[in-house]
C-alpha cells in the first residue's frame, strides 16, 4: 500500500500531465506507465550489471552496448536539459521498446535509423503479445518541460518512497482510482497479499501451465512466477525455463491498455513470451478446453455479458449472465483434470438462491473437489470497493472428490480495513496457508513441517478436523452442505458463543450516584468559600 506522501506526489505529476493539455484520466496512465516501464528496463539492467560483476560471466542485456543504446537508459537521460530528454525519448526510447524483441532493445545508427534485432525467427518474435499491443502505442506527452517535470517526480517517488515496494502495481492501483469507471468496469487491482497467499494454496510448479482469464495487469501471473522462481529457481531445467518464459503463463482480458500493461509487467520478471491475448473469456469466442494445470483469478463481479455471445458450454453448466458465476463454469472447463483453481468471488456466489446459483455450487461440490472456502472480510478491496468476497479452491475431477470441505473466517489481512489500509499487525494469512497446509498435502504433514510463530500450538493445527464450529477453521460434511442447499456462507455453519455479560446490581449503581453527587456537593461548597 502507498501513504499520503506518495499520494500527494502522484498527484502533482497528474496534475503537471493534466496542465500540459492530457485530460484523459487513462491516456494518463497510459503515458505514466510507459515512463515506469523505461525505468524499470534501466533498474533490471543494473541488476544485470551488478550479477555479472558478482558472478565473473557474461550475461544478456536488455540495452546495446553502443554509445547510442547506453544513452536510452533511464540513468544516462534524466538528468539532461529538457529539449535533450524529450528527444532521446521521443525518438529513440519510445521507438525502441515498440519494438522490442526477445527482451533486448534495438540499437540506433549514427544517422538516428533503427536497428532491428536480429532474430532466428522473426516471425514468431513479432507475434509476441509484447510486440502485438505496443505497436498501436503512442507517445503523448506534448512538451520537453511537461516531460522533465514527470521524470523529476517519478524518480523522486522511486528514489525515496517507494523502494523494495510492488512498485509498479502500487502505482497503478492508485491511479486506477481516479478513473470514474474504474469501479463499474471491475478494473482494481487483487492486493499483493491476497494473490500470494492464493499462490501459496495452490503452490505452483516449473511444469505447470497457468491462466488468469481477466488478467487485467497480470498481477496473479507475476505472483505465480515470483512463487516458481523463489523455490525451483536453483533446480530448474533448460526445459523448464524455456516453458517459464513462453507458454508457462497465459492471460486474457478485453482491454488493450490492461494487455500493454500486462506484457510490460510480465517482461520485468522475465516472462518474455507469454500467452496475453485480447479476448473475451466466456464469448464463444473462446474455445479453450482441458489446456492448464492452474487457474488463478479475480473475475469481474459486477458485469452481465449479451446472453447471445455467452458460449454454449458455458451455459450449460449455470444458464445464466452473471460474469461471476459463468467464471466459475470456465474454469472448470479449461482446466486438465487434476487441475487446481483458486478464484475470489462475491459472497453472493455462496448463498444465492437463483436456480443458476445453486447449479455451480452443486457442480462444484458434487462433480469435483471443492477444498476450502476462505471468507474475507470486506474491506479487503477498499478503498475501491466494499464488497464481501470470498476464495474458493477447488480441484477438477469430473467424478467427485469432496467428501467434507475446509471453511475458513479471516478477519485480517495485515492491513486496516478501512479506506487508509494502513499496515496493522493482525493477518490471518499466515495461519491459512498452514493449516490448509496441514490438511492438504499427502503424505500427512508431521509437527516439523508446520512453520510455527509464537503462541502457535502444533498438535491445534495438525488437529484441525477436531476443531469446533465456534473456532476461527474448520471442517462441513458434504452432506449437511448439500441438505442446506449447496450453501457454503460461512456464518450457515459457523457457531457463535454468546458470553454472558454481567452488570452490577441497581443498588451498587445507586450508592455510586450517591457517591458522586457528594463530591459534586463538597467541590461547589469549596468554590463558594473562594468567592
Amino acid at each position: 500500500m502507498i501513504t499520503g506522501a506518495v499520494k500527494n506526489k502522484v498527484d502533482k505529476i497528474w496534475t503537471d500531465l493534466w496542465a500540459g493539455g492530457i485530460t484523459n484520466p487513462l491516456t494518463v496512465i497510459e503515458q505514466l506507465t510507459y515512463l515506469m516501464f523505461i525505468r524499470s528496463l534501466d533498474e533490471k539492467e543494473l541488476e544485470t550489471e551488478e550479477l555479472e560483476n558478482m558472478s565473473g560471466e557474461k550475461l544478456s542485456k536488455i540495452f546495446p552496448q553502443s554509445p547510442a543504446g547506453q544513452a536510452m537508459r533511464w540513468s544516462r537521460f534524466k538528468n539532461n536539459d529538457a529539449r535533450e530528454i524529450y528527444e532521446v525519448i521521443s525518438q529513440r526510447v519510445f521507438p525502441a521498446i515498440k519494438n522490442m524483441k526477445n527482451g533486448h532493445l534495438p540499437d540506433f545508427d549514427e544517422k538516428g535509423e533503427m536497428i532491428e534485432v536480429q532474430e532466428e525467427s522473426s516471425e514468431q518474435q513479432e507475434s509476441t503479445a509484447f510486440a502485438r499491443y505496443m505497436s498501436d502505442a503512442m507517445f503523448l506527452i506534448p512538451t520537453p518541460q511537461v516531460l522533465q517535470k514527470i521524470i523529476t517526480g517519478l524518480d523522486d517517488l522511486y528514489e525515496h518512497d517507494l523502494t523494495g515496494l510492488d512498485v509498479q502495481g502500487d502505482l497503478y492501483e492508485y491511479m486506477l482510482g481516479k478513473l470514474a469507471t474504474a469501479g463499474q468496469n471491475g478494473q482494481f487491482r487483487t492486493p499483493k497479499q491476497i494473490r500470494e497467499m492464493m499462490v501459496e494454496l495452490i503452490a505452483p510448479t516449473p511444469d505447470d501451465v497457468i491462466c488468469d482469464p481477466s488478467c487485467g495487469t497480470a498481477g496473479f501471473l507475476v505472483s505465480a512466477s515470483e512463487y516458481i522462481r523463489k523455490h525451483y529457481e536453483d533446480t530448474m531445467t533448460a526445459e523448464q525455463w524455456e516453458h517459464f518464459s513462453t507458454d508457462a503463463f497465459s492471460g486474457f482480458d478485453m482491454d488493450r491498455t490492461m494487455l500493454r500493461i500486462s506484457a510490460m509487467n510480465l517482461m520485468l520478471h522475465s516472462i518474455t513470451n507469454p500467452d496475453v491475448r485480447y479476448m473475451d473469456s466466456v464469448s464463444k469466442q473462446n474455445q479453450i478446453q482441458e489446456k492448464y494445470t492452474i487457474c488463478l483469478a479475480n473475475p469481474p463481479f459486477k458485469g452481465t455479458v449479451d446472453a447471445e455471445s455467452i458460449n454454449d458450454d458455458l451455459k450449460a453448466v449455470t444458464n445464466t449472465k452473471k460474469t461471476e458465476l459463468l467464471f466459475l463454469a470456465l474454469f472448470l472447463r479449461i482446466l486438465k483434470k487434476g487441475g487446481q483453481c483458486a478464484c475470489i468471488v462475491p459472497d453472493g456466489v455462496l448463498f444465492g438462491s437463483s436456480k443458476a446459483h445453486q447449479s455451480i455450487r452443486k457442480e462444484l461440490v458434487e462433480n469435483h473437489h471443492l477444498r476450502a472456502v476462505i471468507s474475507m472480510p470486506s474491506g479487503v478491496f477498499k478503498p475501491y470497493a466494499g464488497v464481501s468476497t470470498a476464495v474458493l479452491v477447488f480441484t477438477k475431477t469430473g467424478m467427485g472428490g469432496t467428501d467434507k470441505v475446509w471453511f475458513y473466517d479471516m478477519k485480517a489481512d495485515g492491513f486496516s480495513l478501512d479506506d487508509k489500509r494502513s499496515p496493522v499487525e493482525q493477518n490471518d494469512i499466515p495461519d491459512i496457508i498452514r493449516r490448509f497446509r496441514s490438511i492438504g498435502q499427502t503424505p500427512p504433514v508431521t509437527k516439523g513441517d508446520i512453520p510455527l510463530k509464537e503462541g502457535d500450538n502444533a498438535d491445534d493445527i495438525l488437529n484441525e478436523e477436531k476443531r469446533a464450529r465456534t473456532e476461527q477453521s474448520f471442517f462441513v460434511p458434504k452432506q449437511e452442505i448439500a441438505d442446506n442447499g449447496y450453501d457454503l456462507s460461512i456464518n450457515k455453519y459457523k457457531k457463535v458463543e454468546y458470553v454472558p455479560v454481567e452488570y452490577p446490581s441497581t443498588t451498587e449503581i445507586m450508592a455510586d450516584l450517591h457517591e458522586l453527587e457528594m463530591e459534586i456537593t463538597a467541590g461547589l461548597a469549596e468554590l463558594e468559600e473562594m468567592l
